[in-house]
């Protein structure tokens, strides 16, 4: 019986055995075959690879830029045709009194005028001149530097403002209102790794001298948010909002800076006054401005007065000359008669021009954009660049919409808005592809009759042709 019993379980198990061979043979078969089959397929797509690869290839993609340069070779408007075309646009009663200027970039030839010699209020366009003159003098990558040195004691330090009123007390990460500005918490960092304990922080202003608001001002200007008091270190141009563009204004912008600095080292912000830095302190940090370029830039397009203010101080301090309003405004002046430029008539009070007391011809701001678009003044170029586009950026942004849209994308310009005054000057490429320079002042209406009648004349520059 066990006998029996032991051949059955090796019957069993060799049975077992043979069906186990079966199976494994089964599934070796299987794979071979699949290997067989799966490489001719795979030379199959090898094959076919090969053959798709000799297709030819299609024809090249031909670039059709719709951006094309200007040529000195496009037909200039004639003088009685631009005349004929404009007659109905500068007789506008909305325009007020009225002068004006339109000249051939190419050639510098001036194709028509209104009293282009009358000094007129000019409003913002006066920045037309701070631009100018700071690019004559100044390399486009000129920065200005706010330190901090030490006190005439243990814990004290002092803020040494350079000028530069777009330091920012916003947390890293976050811009100001000016973007790439310096910023208070990398003076906090350079002072605290220092090792230095700060108790109390002074703020030395001697930069600029003189008044703080200029002549032609109006005190509600700076809680309106034109403007801030000018002194030679602010946060975010003084705005109380950094982020707003026409936030109020801080009646005393530097001792916010000394402020903010105190609060980032833990000191007591109700101890910051307004001190000179005593004679070899030692330095202890500082800060850079973002390049000229870029400050002039914001200054174009947003219409920025504080920037207009300390651009133009920057340019005195480069000639050596003081900080104040009559420096500023006598520097920007010279820099623009050595340069060629005819100033007759020109009364300067500001930089800015929030003044109503300044004066300027049109003439003068067309021979600037003139200028600016002329194959033989390159270090005016960039200006073009600064201008607000008409429809689309800046000031512009709002204006040739429902009306004068002949004139959207294609007029740049500066503008400038006060009660009874509007200016516009700037450029424009006609249908023919000629760049024509001009600057429109108008005064004694509203700005909400001027400005359209302004754009109206500009979008028949950009329609003329006029030959």
């Amino acid at each position: 019986m066990a006998g029996q019993g032991k051949s059955k379980k090796q019957g069993g198990l060799e049975t077992r055995r043979r069906r186990s061979f079966r199976i494994l043979l089964g599934i070796w078969i299987v794979g071979f075959l699949a290997l067989v089959v799966g490489g001719a397929f795979a030379v199959y797509d090898v094959r076919s690879t090969a053959s798709a690869a000799v297709v030819p290839a299609p024809a090249p993609v031909i670039a059709a830029p719709q951006v094309a340069a200007v040529t000195d070779s496009a037909p200039a408007p004639s003088p009685s045709g631009l005349s004929a075309a404009l007659g109905a646009a500068v007789a506008n009663p909305g325009l007020g009194a009225f002068t004006g200027s339109v000249t051939d970039a190419a050639t510098g030839t001036v194709l028509w005028s209104h009293e282009p010699d009358r000094p007129m209020t000019p409003a913002s366009t006066t920045k037309l001149l701070t631009a100018a003159a700071a690019l004559i003098a100044l390399p486009s990558d000129h920065r200005i530097t706010t330190k901090v040195v030490s006190g005439s004691r243990p814990g004290e330090i002092v803020l040494v403002a350079g000028g530069d009123p777009t330091l920012t007390a916003q947390p890293a990460g976050q811009d100001g209102f000016y973007p790439g500005a310096p910023r208070i918490a990398d003076l906090a960092d350079q002072i605290t790794r220092s090792g230095s304990v700060v108790d109390t922080v002074l703020v030395d202003t001697g930069a600029y001298s003189g008044e703080l608001l200029a002549p032609g001002w109006f005190p509600e200007d700076v809680p309106a948010g034109f403007v801030a008091p000018i002194e030679p270190v602010m946060l975010d141009g003084g705005r109380s909002d950094p982020l707003e563009d026409e936030s109020p204004r801080s009646a005393t912008p530097a001792l916010d800076a000394g402020r903010a600095l105190a609060t980032a080292l833990g000191a007591d912000p109700a101890t910051v006054a307004l001190a000179s830095a005593p004679p070899g302190a030692t330095p202890m940090a500082s800060v850079q401005s973002a390049p000229l370029r870029d400050r002039l830039g914001q200054m174009v397009s947003r219409s920025d007065n504080v920037l207009a203010e300390a651009i133009g101080r920057e340019v005195a301090m480069e000639a050596g000359a003081g900080a104040s309003f009559s420096d500023a405004t006598g520097a920007v002046l010279r820099v623009l008669q050595g340069a060629g430029f005819d100033t007759s008539g020109v009364t300067l009070v500001d930089l800015s021009g929030l003044s109503i007391d300044d004066r300027i011809p049109a003439g003068l701001l067309d021979s600037i954009m003139a200028a600016a678009a002329a194959p033989d003044r390159e270090e005016l170029r960039p200006i073009l660049d600064y201008l607000p586009v008409a429809g689309g950026t800046g000031t512009l942004a709002d204006r040739y919409g429902a009306t004068n849209r002949a004139g959207a994308g294609w007029v740049r310009a500066k503008t400038g808005t006060l009660n009874l005054v509007s200016g516009l000057s700037g450029y424009v490429v006609d249908v023919d592809g000629r760049v024509l320079s001009f600057a429109l002042l108008s005064n004694d209406r509203s700005p909400g009759e001027a400005r359209p009648a302004l754009d109206a004349v500009a979008a028949v520059l950009r329609q003329c042709g006029c030959r």
